[in-house]
């Protein structure tokens, strides 16, 4: 039995017509991008061999998955080196590892080849990533890691805060993609403060388009507040975890990634 999404507290905010980074996946809604790492989090609860996040992975791809993500983090709390490794061998889609802006990641991501990487922030004591990159802060740092990536062909996303000053940031770092943060988006209540957090990613996602970048979002979305930012024309994937390995537990995870594909196709003809 699928699971009924809630409607949104605010309507989708159309896009400005703006040239670069508009969506490619046109009439379907946004790619989805399935992270599995919370797959990762219950076997290691246990320290068991299951359940397996490539297993997981196949099948959110054979439900229709554009991509799996996974995030490699420094204390490897849920997904395991192995897991990377594992999963870039068996998957017919994109690989889309998220990982610090570290050495031994960057040099790790240049052993695995992973279509795609996703720099993000990271701190051992938080729960799940609390805010974007801050790559004015370590543009240095993390212009060397896009150049590094891009050179063998690894496509570099930058997860980032909704702010201008970080998206031309993100331009000059030499990054051709970036993933907006919509976790206050997703957490925020009230129909007025959800509006205005809407309001702020469509301003930084016109932004972005204007500087030439493709647009991603992700982070909190779930059945219930994704139609907002999948009705927005310009973004191109949404990277989509937590809710709906918790979907899955009632429906299975292949009807859960099912049901989501639907909610962002529907979103799309708005």
């Amino acid at each position: 039995m699928a699971i009924e999404p809630q409607s949104d507290s605010v309507s989708a905010v159309d896009g400005d017509d703006v040239d670069g980074g508009e969506r490619k996946n046109t009439g379907l809604g946004p790619y989805l991008g399935v992270n599995v790492d919370h797959v990762a989090t219950i076997r290691q609860a246990r320290q068991s061999r299951y359940p397996d996040p490539v297993q997981a992975g196949l099948v959110a791809a054979s439900a229709g998955a554009h991509s799996i993500t996974v995030h490699l983090r420094e204390d490897r709390r849920h997904i395991q080196q192995d897991d990377v490794w594992a999963l870039k061998r068996s998957l017919s889609v994109p690989l889309n590892l998220e990982m610090a802006v570290l050495p031994e990641m960057i040099q790790l991501a240049l052993q695995v080849r992973p279509e795609k990487v996703c720099l993000v922030p990271e701190r051992r004591e938080e729960l799940t990533t609390e805010g974007g990159l801050d790559v004015v802060g370590q543009l240095d740092a993390v212009a060397h890691a896009c150049a590094t990536l891009s050179a063998v062909g690894i496509e570099v996303s930058l997860f980032i805060e909704p702010e201008l000053e970080q998206i031309r940031a993100a331009q000059r770092a030499g990054a051709d993609v970036i993933e907006l943060h919509t976790g206050k988006y997703a957490d925020v209540e009230g129909a007025e403060a959800k509006r205005q957090q809407l309001e702020r990613i469509k301003s930084a996602g016109v932004a972005a388009c204007e500087l030439g970048l493709i647009v991603n979002a992700g982070h909190g979305l779930n059945l219930g507040n994704v139609v907002s930012i999948a009705a927005l024309p310009w973004i191109n994937e949404l990277n989509i975890g937590h809710s709906l390995v918790s979907d899955a537990i009632f429906v299975g995870l292949k009807q859960a990634v099912k049901d989501m594909l639907g909610v962002l196709k529907k979103a799309a003809q708005r």
